[in-house]
């Protein structure tokens, strides 16, 4: 029986630690929570942070897997490929995982290929930034360069703004460093990517709506894009040529760029991992048929995956808005549950807990997913699916 270490099992992970059961693996799981959802579906637990490299390269010395592998999250790669460059697995070198997790990394690789990305400045220190004035131009975007889920960004519009946001940022920063980069503007997008022995392989184009200023926090995705074929085009290229500019040669990855008025598609970053929201373990599988979870892990253990796309729907995913104060009651779930298309309703808050000003992606209540015939119809499900349901805050 092959071994699989799954670096991670919160909610999460846990598709991937159910998948990995369901392949008759043998799982192993690390993470700081001892009562983290995951653990009582995996065969091992280690009492190991996610961001914690040395911990999670001991416990897969002692677990001696046959591959390794996280699931939407960033930070964790780096102890996945520290521990697969030890033992010799199948992940992305860790060389090559620290510039898919640093920010400042990334985009000096997108500069040097000449994969199209915005202006940048990195800043080690509130001295450091103040010595930027008369250097940027506004608007910009200031932000962590190690964080994700819209942790510490956050568009400025002046010099004094951008000094007043710089404790937000660093303070979401784990290694003290933000940077300062152009603001782009114009849809975003996030292109969902297998790479198979360096082919960079795009499975999907999705479509994002974000709570826009000061703090880009996604509240929908939609498969396929529905962007004209052309522009459709010049991302796939984009995207083809961010990966090759970093030397991802093999597993998942999650691309997001803007395309701008001016210049089309431009980079903003991207991870190593699959895409979290839900994209990549739901929506994927709902609009191709791709099941990227089992292709990760076939990856991660050395083994050819299943990208053959056997569908060709829409499927669409949307976050409640509400407004804020405490959460009195939650009504109509089991009506919009019947509703056509609707595959899934969840609510990562609950009756008495608060509903908050959405700064980041923690701060959402909930959401549906749904599947159609085409992208249009899927977000129509969602969105019919979401007016059945009654949320009173008091």
């Amino acid at each position: 029986m092959k071994r699989l270490m799954i670096v991670g099992a919160s909610v999460l992970q846990l598709p991937a630690i159910l998948k990995a059961k369901e392949m008759g693996l043998y799982v192993g799981v690390a993470d700081y929570n001892p009562q983290a959802v995951g653990i009582q579906y995996a065969d091992k637990f280690f009492n190991a942070s996610t961001m914690d490299e040395d911990a999670v390269l001991r416990a897969a010395e002692e677990f001696r897997p046959d591959g390794i592998m996280t699931l939407a999250t960033d930070m964790p790669m780096r102890g996945v490929s520290k521990a697969s460059d030890k033992l010799h697995l199948h992940s992305i070198s860790y060389e090559i995982s620290f510039k898919a997790t640093d920010k400042y990394e990334m985009i000096k690789a997108f500069k040097a290929y000449g994969v199209p990305s915005p202006w940048y400045f990195d800043v080690d220190s509130y001295e450091d930034l103040k010595a930027l004035e008369g250097k940027v131009t506004f608007p910009c975007i200031i932000k962590p360069t190690d964080n994700a889920g819209s942790h510490g960004v956050a568009k400025v519009y002046d010099f004094e703004e951008l000094l007043a946001n710089y404790e937000y940022s660093h303070s979401s920063s784990r290694h003290g460093k933000v940077i300062v980069e152009e603001y782009l503007d114009g849809p975003e997008v996030s292109v969902e990517v297998m790479v198979v022995k360096g082919k960079v392989n795009i499975l999907q184009i999705t479509d994002k709506i974000t709570t826009g200023a000061p703090h880009f926090v996604e509240m929908g995705h939609t498969q396929p894009s529905r962007l004209p074929d052309d522009t459709q085009r010049q991302i796939r290229e984009v995207a083809e040529a961010a990966c090759k500019s970093l030397g991802l040669d093999k597993g998942p990855v999650h691309v997001e760029m803007k395309v701008t008025p001016a210049r089309g598609p431009v980079m903003i970053e991207l991870g190593a991992r699959m895409g979290g929201d839900n994209i990549t373990t739901h929506l994927v599988p709902l609009s191709t048929g791709i099941d990227m979870v089992k292709a990760t892990i076939n990856v991660a253990l050395g083994e050819e995956p299943d990208i053959m796309p056997t569908l060709h729907c829409g499927s669409a995913i949307r976050y409640f808005e509400v407004p804020f104060g405490t959460i009195k009651s939650i009504e109509g779930v089991e009506d919009a549950e019947k509703m056509p298309g609707v595959k899934q309703i969840t609510f990562t808050k609950d009756v008495g807990e608060e509903s908050t000003p959405i700064e980041c992606s923690n701060d959402r209540i909930g959401f549906v997913i749904a599947q159609g015939t085409t992208a249009d119809e899927a977000a129509k499900n969602c969105e019919e699916a979401m007016k059945r349901i009654k949320i009173v805050i008091n």
